[in-house]
């Protein structure tokens, strides 16, 4: 294999690290064993194919975990999807919560805000269409942080969401939770 560099090739400038200090011998020209610089792409020679691989032949490296692996989904993502699970499991009993908005905050307004009472930490909430400051539509939004401290683990955190979802569109329509989902309160 050629490893010569023509006359005209830029090599590297000439200084402590070059010629006998890098181990090179003194007939062959600095930058002649070296490949391209980092980031460059390799040169591509007539009748050689071009490199798709790394240098070691294995391929390129890929994600650490695939997306559907449960240790690449955050927990804030996995309680998103939980609270949309609720959502789209009421939406079809319900077709009215299509127009629903269903948001997740981390923690309740702080106390005093005039939003929630003093000696309770909700675990959810309904935002009428026709509250001040807000347009429409109506929203309902699951406090994150209350929710994973009173949940044990994951099914017991579903289960709770899902109530609290329940709750909450109960609230809006008028009628008792068990009318919402009969399956309320039995898991």
């Amino acid at each position: 294999m050629d490893m010569s560099v023509p006359p005209h090739a830029p090599g590297p400038a000439p200084g402590p690290h070059s010629g006998q200090a890098s181990g090179q011998p003194s007939g062959q020209p600095s930058g002649a064993a070296s490949g391209p610089a980092p980031g460059q792409p390799s040169p591509a020679v007539p009748g050689r194919p071009v490199r798709r691989r790394d240098r070691h032949g294995r391929g390129m490296r890929g994600p650490v975990a695939p997306p559907q692996v449960p240790l690449s989904v955050s927990r804030s993502d996995a309680f998103d999807d939980l609270v949309r699970d609720a959502a789209d499991r009421l939406e079809r009993r319900w077709p009215q919560l299509a127009e629903v908005e269903f948001a997740v905050q981390e923690v309740p307004p702080p106390p005093g805000s005039g939003q929630e009472p003093d000696d309770v930490v909700p675990l959810g909430r309904l935002i009428p269409a026709g509250a001040p400051g807000r347009g429409s539509p109506n929203r309902i939004v699951v406090y994150r942080r209350p929710v994973e401290v009173r949940a044990k683990g994951r099914e017991e955190r579903a289960l709770l969401v899902h109530e609290v979802v329940v709750e909450q569109v109960a609230e809006l329509l008028g009628l008792s939770p068990e009318s919402v989902d009969p399956r309320y309160g039995e898991e």
